[in-house]
């Protein structure tokens, strides 16, 4: 027996913002807007290009907004990744990954028909794949070679190697070699801020130390793309980066939040989960909605959000699938614990999985809902 039934919305725009349905994801659209401002006029002051990474967010939404602010385009880790971005109008993304395999080859191929379209390599294989796939599909592809600065996971350790690829993609009419990506994700989520900077400042140097054997081999680097939300600040002012790669800014996740900034370089937290006191039966905790179904805890718990802050009398302890625990700071405060029904917000730990796992994003305002974004590209991971 078939059985038909329209699932009714999360929210709908113009209700209040303390009815949304639980569990929720919710943007502070003030916050999220100071934060995207705050981003460009740092890039356009230093005279550097934005190109935001989408898998942050996975929301075209957000990238329009970018866009329309002067990001010069979009990064996205996967292929799949790129097709909502490319459908809402999105024509200047790099895959800042590499792509294994002819099947991903050829899509990728196919998809250069309708934007400028990169990638990376650190093998030879990998270019030979992408050239015989635009051969193919007649078609074109920028290619950056990636080179290891620090990270140990994707790129070459040796300019030697860099020289090869550089070499065989210039074999290939319908390959460009635009330049090099130098990413170095650790450095992100060092805590201290000088920490962080010195960890830049040596990722930059060996950056560097691939340029100069493309420049004394006559190779032209148009391009030197990495940075993330941690480094960006020094990335910017390291004299070695022409495009910055940061994506958790528009939100700042707990992970983030946990580093200290000594600079003026900082962002608001504008991603929150929506949750819902569900049970108080226990007495000395209570249960909310909200559990490892609606938020990633690969990077910690989420914190509990209140008056602009984190909370100073709740601990969110514990995520189980469809549960998370909440239980007071202090003893004495058991008597004070929120009621059947009370609803909190929720800053999560890492924002990126975190998006993965919801179908929308609701934006308030003022106490208001204004919009109702898809996340188009979640599960894309091809």
């Amino acid at each position: 027996m078939s059985f038909a039934f329209d699932l009714p919305p999360a929210a709908r725009p113009g209700q209040p913002a303390d009815t949304i349905d639980t569990p929720s994801l919710v943007l502070d659209l003030d916050l999220f807007a100071t934060n995207l401002d705050r981003m460009q006029a740092a890039a356009d002051r230093r005279g550097i290009k934005l190109r935001p990474h989408a898998k942050a967010h996975k929301c075209p939404d957000i990238s329009l907004a970018q866009i329309a602010r002067g990001a010069v385009g979009i990064c996205c880790q996967k292929v799949t990744e790129a097709i909502p971005f490319m459908q809402a109008g999105v024509r200047d993304i790099h895959i800042s990954n590499e792509v294994v395999g002819p099947t991903k080859a050829a899509l990728l191929a196919e998809l250069a028909r309708h934007a400028r379209l990169s990638v990376c390599v650190d093998d030879l294989t990998q270019v030979d794949t992408l050239a015989a796939a635009t051969a193919a599909a007649g078609t074109r592809l920028d290619v950056f070679v990636e080179v290891n600065v620090g990270q140990g996971r994707c790129g070459v350790t040796d300019p030697a190697a860099m020289l090869k690829l550089v070499e065989r993609i210039a074999a290939h009419g319908q390959l460009t070699m635009r330049g090099l990506q130098a990413y170095h994700g650790g450095i992100q989520h060092l805590r201290g801020w000088a920490e962080r900077s010195d960890g830049a400042a040596r990722a930059a140097d060996r950056a560097g130390s691939f340029i100069a054997r493309l420049e004394a081999a006559g190779v032209p680097c148009e391009v030197v793309t990495g940075g993330g939300s941690g480094s960006v600040e020094f990335d910017m002012g390291s004299g070695v980066y022409t495009e910055i790669q940061p994506g958790s800014y528009v939100f700042m996740d707990a992970d983030y939040g946990a580093n200290t900034y000594g600079g003026a370089l900082r962002f608001e937290h504008s991603l929150f989960v929506a949750t819902a006191v569900m049970s108080v039966a226990a007495g000395d905790r209570v249960v909310v909605d909200a559990g490892l179904k609606s938020l990633a805890v690969d990077s910690g718990l989420p914190w509990i959000w209140a008056n602009g802050k984190q909370s100073g009398t709740l601990d969110y302890v514990a995520a189980n699938d469809e549960h998370g625990i909440v239980m007071p700071k202090h003893e004495d405060m058991v008597g004070k614990l929120p009621a059947l029904g009370s609803r909190m917000m929720l800053v999560p730990g890492h924002c990126d999985p975190t998006l993965n796992l919801h179908d929308e994003i609701v934006g308030i305002r003022a106490g208001v809902v204004e919009s109702v974004w898809p996340i188009s590209a979640r599960g894309l991971s091809r």
